[in-house]
């Protein structure tokens, strides 16, 4: 598989359970992780409340595919966007995929593009089910990816008494420096992201006001947080500690 930068992906819309308002930050999003080759987005365009779709089609060169609803109360555009799903995989042309969706439904779709060694990024909004976000490697909430538009506001900044009253959070953190610690209990930062994903695939630094882990983890307050020179070049990595080892030294 190639690094995450350089990922061919298959990005795939369920324009039933997904908002027009979000592609803008969403394409953004997926550009952090690899190059959208397949950009597709799936639903029955001869409704009204597709409408509001087709600038955004047309300005992000996005495909629609048309799935009429043959028989009522059975979504023909899921089935439709997993059977492309299936024949995409097994093109073996594409190193990941995100699934743009609320719906549940998709679970096992994402559990099987995983089990055949691909990366899946999930795209929904707060309300997706857990299992759906679960199955996923990585999941973003839209809700975030809408911080610029007009009438929301960004996520308030949360200080270092509310990240600390976040159990969850901060047990989260200290044990993914713990995993990834050497014998002295340094972790790299980047290998603490890799760590935290892979036990919540659905945690987002911005979700606390912040638009950098690292600068997550320094309000706390609780890490200690070294910068260290990356061979002869003017580049940095950062490393974490977990405070409470300083006295061990």
């Amino acid at each position: 598989m190639s690094n995450d930068s350089d990922q061919r992906l298959a990005v795939l819309i369920d324009a039933d359970n997904a908002r027009s308002s979000v592609i803008d930050g969403l394409l953004e999003e997926v550009a952090n992780y690899g190059t959208a080759q397949v950009k597709r987005i799936y639903g029955d365009w001869t409704r009204p409340n597709l409408a509001g779709w087709k600038d955004v089609l047309l300005r992000h060169s996005i495909q629609p595919r048309q799935q009429f609803a043959y028989t009522k109360g059975k979504n023909a555009t899921d089935a439709a966007m997993v059977i492309d799903a299936m024949d995409l995989l097994h093109s073996g042309r594409y190193d990941g995929f995100c699934l743009v969706s609320s719906d549940s439904d998709f679970t096992p779709l994402a559990a099987r593009i995983r089990e055949s060694g691909l990366r899946v990024y999930g795209f929904g909004e707060q309300k997706t089910p857990e299992a759906f976000v679960a199955a996923c490697d990585k999941f973003v909430f839209t809700e975030l990816l809408e911080d610029e538009a007009p009438g929301t506001a960004p996520p308030k900044r949360q200080g270092t008494k509310e990240l600390r009253g976040d159990a969850k959070l901060i047990n989260l953190v200290r044990k993914a420096v713990e995993d990834a610690a050497d014998d002295d209990g340094w972790a790299e930062l980047s290998s603490v992201g890799n760590t935290i994903n892979k036990r919540a695939p659905q945690f987002d630094q911005r979700t606390y006001g912040y638009a950098k882990l690292s600068e997550l983890i320094k309000a706390t307050k609780l890490f200690d947080i070294q910068a260290r020179l990356v061979g002869d070049g003017p580049g940095k990595r950062y490393y974490l500690r977990d405070a409470r080892r300083s006295g061990e030294d």
